[in-house]
């Protein structure tokens, strides 16, 4: 198959599917490496973005997708095709700012963090498809793990949750530094006597799909 065949390939999958493809599933699919077909696709999304055309091609950590360009979400709205934008609190943009920088995160944690009740806010994102459940922690009743999706991705333009901007004047690396402090010591009451605390594990049966 000649390269131009290739990234007709990869550009036919990326339309048919109206998803996020991860490289090794495009590699798969073309019968070509993981190398090969990350240049291919960069240089069909380059292509995209110096032409005129309706659609872009995105990447969304680790995967790419096809999607319609911002330019033209007006003429879309017209003929009622795109989704209403969901409509965030402040409540809520707190709650998934917490998730954001710490995930995977309980929702005990969200909750002592924000120093109050988190359901409502929580169901909302998981709602919006902004937020999804990643597995569960190796603790205590086994607490359903949070984190971001794919949608929180193109929605505030990033390209993974490695990538969100630095927090003024707290940094993400505050936030996980924070995250491994409170791991240690909740450790160390579980050498007291109290039960121990993994906050980290995730079962391996679940997919993270941010």
């Amino acid at each position: 198959m000649e390269r131009m065949e290739k990234e007709a390939a990869a550009e036919a999958i990326l339309f048919a599917t109206g998803r996020a493809v991860s490289t090794e599933d495009l590699a798969k699919a073309i019968s070509v490496d993981k190398e090969e077909v990350l240049e291919l696709v960069r240089d069909l999304s380059e292509r995209y973005k110096n032409e005129t055309r309706g659609m872009e091609i995105i990447e969304l950590d680790g995967a790419w997708q096809m999607c319609t360009r911002k330019e033209y979400y007006p003429q879309l709205i017209t003929l009622e095709l795109t989704p209403k934008k969901p409509h965030l609190t402040d409540v809520v943009m707190e709650t998934l700012s917490v998730i954001a920088y710490k995930q995977p995160v309980t929702k005990a944690e969200i909750e002592r963090i924000r120093g109050v009740n988190s359901d409502h806010a929580v169901n909302k994102l998981i709602e919006y498809h902004l937020v999804t459940e990643l597995g569960r922690a190796k603790q205590p009743g086994r607490p359903i793990l949070f984190g971001t999706t794919q949608d929180f991705l193109r929605a505030f333009g990033v390209s993974s949750p490695d990538t969100l901007p630095e927090i003024s004047p707290v940094t993400v690396a505050d936030f996980r530094e924070e995250a491994e402090a409170e791991a240690v010591h909740e450790e160390s009451e579980g050498a007291d006597g109290s039960p121990e605390i993994d906050r980290g594990e995730i079962d391996e049966s679940t997919t993270i799909g941010v």
